[in-house]
């Protein structure tokens, strides 16, 4: 009866106090399964999808226009594909396409399954900081990913990734203006847009990680393509907008 309220029926703001992203780059016949027909796989070269892995810690989010002290502190973990849509005015859209979504509170939780289709689900999330070492882990969700701070030069770009430079790489470097959801019973799709401010990504070197969701995908030849990190960053989103896929 309440479908419609998942439909993202406000705009909603908060302030990213940080948001890191590792990207893998997949060989696109291995992830084209995972998305839904009315979307296309943003790909690099014509040869490499990509599965992004996200964690962010929020500060103050709350309905856009709210005053502060109304806003909850989260953190969230999102698991997305780059993926671009056509929309019904021919216009090409760069996004994410959700395929999990983790977040430590179960206030998040209820909220965001109530106005969103991202199908959150909490879990423990724990920073922590050692020896200019940066941990991000979970035991229930099975992750743990270890980030160098000591390094003040220019990092490196991963190992094997597909990229020349971090110029190429920061073209894949979420989150993307979009989001998108697909209703497959009335084949519409729901459009959300993300507004940023005082968005400068910087690279960074993962020494180590381990992603138990990313196993479960079955990516056979997956590999680090890049990592980077944004600190204090105003960001909303818009109300979401639906129209049928021709």
């Amino acid at each position: 009866m309440f479908s419609f309220l998942k439909n993202h029926p406000f705009a909603v703001e908060a302030f990213f106090k940080s948001s890191l992203v590792l990207t893998f780059a997949v060989p696109k016949e291995e992830v084209q399964h995972l998305i839904p027909p009315c979307l296309a796989l943003d790909t690099f070269n014509d040869k490499y999808a990509f599965v992004a892995v996200a964690m962010v810690e929020t500060k103050d989010l709350r309905p856009k226009g709210f005053p502060k002290f109304t806003g909850n502190d989260f953190i969230l973990t999102g698991f997305r594909i780059f993926v671009r849509y056509t929309n019904n005015k021919g216009k090409r859209l760069r996004g994410l396409y959700i395929l999990k979504s983790e977040t430590n509170k179960q206030k998040m939780k209820i909220l965001g399954n109530i106005f969103t289709h991202y199908n959150y689900t909490t879990t423990d999330i724990k920073y922590s900081i050692k020896d200019h070492k940066k941990e991000i882990a979970s035991i229930k969700s099975d992750f743990k990913i270890e980030l160098d701070s000591a390094i003040k030069d220019e990092v490196a770009l991963p190992e094997n990734s597909p990229f020349a430079d971090w110029k190429e790489a920061r073209r894949f470097a979420g989150p993307l203006p979009f989001t998108f959801t697909y209703n497959k019973k009335t084949k519409e799709v729901l459009i959300i847009e993300g507004v940023r401010h005082n968005w400068k990504p910087k690279p960074v070197k993962v020494n180590k990680y381990h992603v138990h969701f990313l196993n479960t995908l079955n990516l056979k030849n997956k590999v680090l393509a890049n990592a980077f990190i944004t600190e204090n960053t105003p960001y909303h989103w818009k109300k979401g907008r639906k129209e049928l896929w021709k």
